[in-house]
C-alpha cells in the first residue's frame, strides 16, 4: 500500500465509486449477453474460462504490468526513461518485456531517424483501451486497500 494514502475530496471519492459500481453493472450485462450465446458445446463455461485466461495472459507476466503502467500513466518514453521508471528492471528484461509487448500490440516501438537515431516506445491504441479498461479495476483496488481515501 501507498503511505501515506492519497487523499481525495469526499464528493470525487464518492464519483469514482459510482464509475466503478457503472463498470461492474456493464460488466455483468455484458457478462449475460455473452451467456446467452452459448451453447454448451463450442462456446461452453472452459470455451469462456479460456477466454479470460487469455485476455489476461499478458498481464500476468512479471513486469508487463509494470512496462503498461508506465506508458500509460507517463506517456512515450526512451528506452532508459522507461528503465530508470521501473526500479529494479535489468536492461535486458526490459528489451524483452518490451518486444514482447510490441508483439502483442500493445507496445508501438518508434524510431526516429537522424544524428542521433531516436528509439522510444508507446502504448498502441488497442493498449490505451486495455489501460482504460483497466483503470476502475486498479481504482477500485486502491480504495479497498486504503490508497485512496476520502478527505476527513
Amino acid at each position: 500500500m501507498v503511505e501515506p494514502p492519497m487523499k481525495v475530496s469526499r464528493g470525487d471519492l464518492k464519483d469514482i465509486e459510482r464509475s466503478i459500481k457503472t463498470v461492474r453493472e456493464m460488466g455483468t450485462k455484458i457478462r449475460n449477453s455473452l451467456e446467452s450465446y452459448s451453447d454448451n458445446e463450442t462456446h461452453d463455461i472452459a470455451w469462456e474460462v479460456q477466454a479470460g485466461v487469455e485476455a489476461l495472459e499478458v498481464f500476468g507476466s512479471r513486469w508487463t504490468i509494470e512496462i503498461l503502467a508506465a506508458l500509460y500513466v507517463a506517456g512515450e518514453r526512451r528506452f532508459n526513461e522507461l528503465r530508470h521508471l521501473l526500479n529494479g528492471i535489468s536492461s535486458r528484461t526490459l528489451s524483452d518485456k518490451l518486444r514482447s509487448c510490441t508483439e502483442s500490440g500493445l507496445v508501438e516501438r518508434r524510431v526516429v531517424d537522424g544524428p542521433p537515431v531516436r528509439v522510444s516506445y508507446r502504448l498502441t491504441e488497442h493498449g490505451m483501451v486495455c489501460g482504460r479498461l483497466l483503470g476502475p479495476l486498479v481504482a477500485y483496488m486502491k480504495i479497498r486497500n486504503g490508497a485512496v481515501e476520502a478527505n476527513v
